[in-house]
């Protein structure tokens, strides 16, 4: 039973860095372990006894304050707009050259939006192919900011088929993985998920949507463009767009440049992958998350020695 207690904990404290709230469901499905449905609501009923845990309607939260059920009520209706409208715009992105697969990332994936919430797209390319892709993906997304519809293309986290493997295994990773809604390129997905099985490591209970992503289609447009770039000159071509667009975002970096969020802007780059780079958001989000599972803990150990 107090393992139980201690992964609810730990599940809660994961979202509550985000001040969102979790239905019973929700907290099965992160829970890092496998759990009878008694055993768990058991345990859930005494971590609320002992005021660890507060209940809001159908929402459970570190916090006592029932406006956060309000907040993620609101979110979770301006989200399903926006959702529609990625799905939009991932039909049209997928039309790009050596785009294979498009899926919604970022807090919109999590089913939550805000009056400051962009649409987060996950892409995958064709192996070998990645930067001729993005290339042409950004350079349409220069158009956008004359329409100032930039914050509806926010495409940041690019992999391609040749390594479909996520390298960092955590939590956060694993959450982000598992929470992706595939739009288009089934069999592309379904590669993805199979490559990234370790997430069930830290989510037993989460099951892939596969289901919500279309098939690939071919179009004449398209196949002919890739055409015209599937030889040694492509090769090439990709390996230069590579190596500047991943020196400019060096000196971005250097200069501690900062993006809208006030964030050093920064990016991981390699044939194979294009991402915001792990150690300006990522190992600083875990290291986070770590200290307040460790001090919820220490509060559930003296409350229940009293």
């Amino acid at each position: 039973m107090l393992n139980i207690r201690n992964n609810i904990l730990a599940t809660l404290a994961y979202f509550d860095m985000w001040d969102y709230p979790l239905t019973y469901g929700e907290i099965l499905l992160f829970l890092e372990n496998k759990y009878g449905r008694h055993d768990f609501t058991e345990a859930l009923d005494q971590l609320i006894v002992n005021k660890l845990v507060f209940h809001f309607d159908r929402f459970y939260s570190l916090k006592n304050d029932y406006m956060i059920a309000v907040r993620r009520n609101k979110g979770n209706k301006k989200a399903a707009g926006l959702i529609n409208k990625a799905k939009e715009i991932g039909a049209f992105l997928i039309r790009f050259p050596y785009v294979r697969g498009i899926g919604i990332s970022g807090s919109l994936s999590k089913n939550f939006a805000d009056d400051n919430s962009d649409i987060d797209f996950f892409i995958i390319t064709e192996r070998n192919r990645l930067w001729l892709a993005r290339t042409f993906m950004h350079m349409f997304k220069k158009l956008t900011f004359l329409v100032g519809k930039q914050h509806n293309y926010c495409m940041n986290y690019y992999i391609d088929e040749a390594q479909l493997q996520i390298v960092e295994k955590n939590i956060y990773t694993a959450i982000e993985v598992a929470t992706i809604i595939p739009l288009e390129g089934d069999l592309t997905f379904e590669s993805f998920y199979k490559s990234n099985a370790w997430t069930s490591g830290f989510l037993p209970n989460k099951c892939m949507r596969l289901a919500t992503a279309k098939p690939l289609k071919k179009r004449w447009y398209k196949t002919f463009t890739e055409s015209l770039f599937n030889n040694p000159f492509g090769d090439w071509l990709d390996n230069v767009l590579m190596k500047i667009t991943s020196g400019r975002w060096n000196k971005k970096t250097e200069m501690k440049k900062l993006n809208m969020r006030g964030t050093v802007m920064s990016m991981a780059a390699s044939k194979h992958f294009a991402k915001p780079s792990p150690e300006n958001f990522q190992i600083k989000l875990i290291e986070k998350y770590q200290i307040k599972v460790s001090m919820l803990l220490q509060q559930f150990e003296e409350r229940m020695a009293q």
